[in-house]
């Protein structure tokens, strides 16, 4: 015989979200924690899915949820709502479009599934009348995607920039602080479990580089492919560029930036100087920072925690209970255009040159006539003493100039026998 209490509690079971969880790694596992203790009647994991899950179980899972390494068993459930955490593009991709296709939204973290795959999946979800939420796949606990997609959609964007790899802002402002070579400061981050063993997809920009494109389908409604935006390593940044950039009144950070131009989107992704007294500036270790313009509402930042298990798995949540409230009303958002604009990294700005050298007469000369051949103007010259004339740096700025006029420029400089290493050129930011 069933008590009130539980015909109640058989009665909110029917009512609630019903939510299967794909992935148990460090998010999944704190995804599944938030939700199994904060349990309210109104969501209800129903299913885990992961390889070898036999090994994953914990105790503190109600014994009501399934465990499963059979992915049919939880797209062929009632679950509402599929969380894809397993990154990566395959197998996550056809588990996102089948969850799709049965009837399911799905909310995902996944950066580059939706860097690559997010407009489409997103018209797929519209065909079949639900939703793709994606909030947690930049900037981790930080909700800029939300914010995009609802509390700034009444303006018209035009400008997105950012600090989005935790990794490169730590090594960097590490530099900074320390003066320390950038090998022993990649060797902190890898030790402190801020940087992989292979490091490349952060160092080299291909990690921001897809969150630039998460950033501009949101906020630009732009389709960009993460490879069409250029991506520069900071791998060439050196100690000694930080005390020419305080000489500036600058510092330098990985800033990825997009800016409307008509039917043109400029974008890139690399080492920048930035004033120091700015927000992008003041960010330090491994936050980040993400800066919108608009055309109605002007600038707004958003800062916080950009990885991390506990802080993405909050933004993985938020996205569930934003879904759980509108399924009970099975009410559809209309997916918005998208355009495809050309793609560019042809941004006007001020440089910085950093030439390390073997000391002879006549450099400053002969670098000043290749500027000169290609009409670009110099701003200023920096030397600071106390180096060997055998490996002497010194850095050049100009003045503001857009990129396709420099690049010819740098391949001239490039066979210069008394350069000892490639020039590092660096957009000003003001």
């Amino acid at each position: 015989m069933k008590t009130t209490s539980d015909a109640q509690q058989g009665s909110e079971r029917s009512s609630a979200c019903r939510v299967a969880l794909v992935g148990f790694g460090t998010v999944g596992r704190a995804v599944a924690r938030i939700l199994c203790e904060h349990r309210d009647g109104s969501i209800r994991l129903t299913h885990i899915f992961n390889r070898n899950v036999e090994r994953k179980k914990q105790d503190w899972v109600p014994k009501e949820v399934a465990w499963t390494e059979d992915i049919d068993s939880v797209l062929n459930s009632d679950a509402d709502i599929v969380i894809e955490l397993i990154g990566g593009l395959s197998p996550a991709e056809q588990i996102v479009r089948r969850a799709i296709e049965s009837g399911k939204s799905v909310v995902t973290a996944n950066k580059q599934l939706i860097a690559r795959c997010g407009p489409d999946l997103l018209k797929l979800a519209g065909t079949h009348g639900v939703h793709l939420e994606f909030g947690a796949s930049v900037a981790g606990g930080v909700p800029v995607l939300p914010a995009l997609r609802t509390g700034l959609s009444g303006d018209r964007l035009h400008g997105i920039a950012g600090i989005l790899n935790g990794t490169c802002n730590y090594i960097l402002s590490r530099i900074e602080n320390a003066r320390v070579p950038f090998s022993e400061a990649l060797e902190e981050a890898q030790a402190k479990g801020y940087a992989e063993a292979d490091a490349s997809e952060d160092l080299d920009g291909g990690d921001a580089r897809a969150k630039l494109a998460i950033l501009a389908l949101a906020g630009l409604r732009a389709r960009v492919t993460p490879e069409s935006v250029r991506a520069r390593t900071i791998r060439p940044v050196d100690a000694v560029d930080f005390d020419y950039a305080a000489e500036l009144a600058c510092t330098i950070r990985q800033i990825s930036r997009a800016e409307l131009k008509g039917d043109t989107l400029l974008a890139d992704v690399g080492p920048c100087l930035v004033p120091a007294d700015s927000p992008f500036g003041r960010v330090q270790r491994n936050l980040n920072l993400v800066l919108t313009s608009g055309q109605y509402g002007g600038d707004m930042a958003f800062l916080g925690a950009g990885a991390g298990g506990d802080p993405t798995a909050v933004a993985v949540v938020s996205d569930v209970m934003f879904l759980a409230e509108g399924l009970g009303g099975k009410k559809r958002e209309s997916a918005s255009s998208v355009s495809t604009p050309e793609i560019s990294c042809d941004f006007e700005t001020a440089w910085y040159l950093r030439f390390f050298v073997r000391d002879q007469p006549g450099i400053v000369a002969r670098l000043a006539q290749i500027l000169a051949a290609h009409h670009l103007n110099i701003d200023s010259l920096l030397q600071k003493p106390g180096f060997e004339k055998s490996s002497l740096p010194f850095v050049i700025t100009l003045e503001p100039c857009k990129d396709s006029q420099l690049r010819p420029a740098l391949e001239a400089m490039a066979g210069l026998d008394f350069a000892l290493r490639p020039c590092l050129c660096l957009p000003i930011l003001r």
